[in-house]
């Protein structure tokens, strides 16, 4: 868990990092253990009021991939900066035309002790069709609790870094530099 400092001085390193002309605007950032994933607005193609959603669709498919190929390097670039400062890998997205896609992002393996019960719960889920594998239908399951939980989870947050915070004025506080670390 990262304080909102911390977090705000990652996407400050973001902002002044990123070339100018990459994002219209730096919309996202978000951050894990694992990963730093930075989403940015980029401009939807010009179509006129008569297009139909097929073609509207197409079109920011087609500025969505043409983005990803044309700023490939210097988004490397900048998340091998970043991997190195932070030791999180760096994935990215962009929101154009009211989509957002993301074009990598880490799929981290998560060690669970589910006794048959639960068990039973993933396979209903694989039967249902809803997922194709136990670990599909965990991360249902995780997105399902999230929607319905976001006050509570967002309220808990903030006491954990109320919690970081008391931790950081103890009496060790002078002997350890935590500017950069964000775990």
């Amino acid at each position: 868990m990262i304080t909102s400092e911390q977090r705000e001085k990652l996407r400050g390193w973001f902002a002044g990092r990123l070339p100018d002309d990459l994002f219209e605007e730096l919309t996202e950032v978000t951050v894990d253990r694992e990963e730093i994933t930075v989403i940015g607005r980029i401009p939807a193609p010009q179509q006129g009021e008569d297009v139909s959603a097929a073609e509207r669709e197409a079109a920011l498919e087609g500025r969505i991939q043409e983005f990803r190929e044309r700023t490939r390097e210097s988004r490397i670039e900048v998340a091998r900066e970043a991997e190195h400062k932070f030791r999180r890998k760096v994935s990215w997205g962009v929101e154009c035309g009211g989509e957002r896609a993301l074009f990598t992002h880490v799929a981290a393996p998560v060690m669970t002790r589910l006794r048959q019960p639960e068990r039973q719960v993933l396979d209903t889920l694989i039967a249902g069709g809803v997922a194709r594998s136990r670990s599909e239908a965990l991360a249902w399951c995780v997105r399902l609790v999230q929607q319905h939980t976001d006050d509570w989870l967002s309220e808990l947050r903030e006491s954990l870094e109320h919690v970081q915070r008391v931790r950081a004025q103890g009496p060790d506080s002078e002997t350890k530099d935590t500017s950069t670390d964000t775990e």
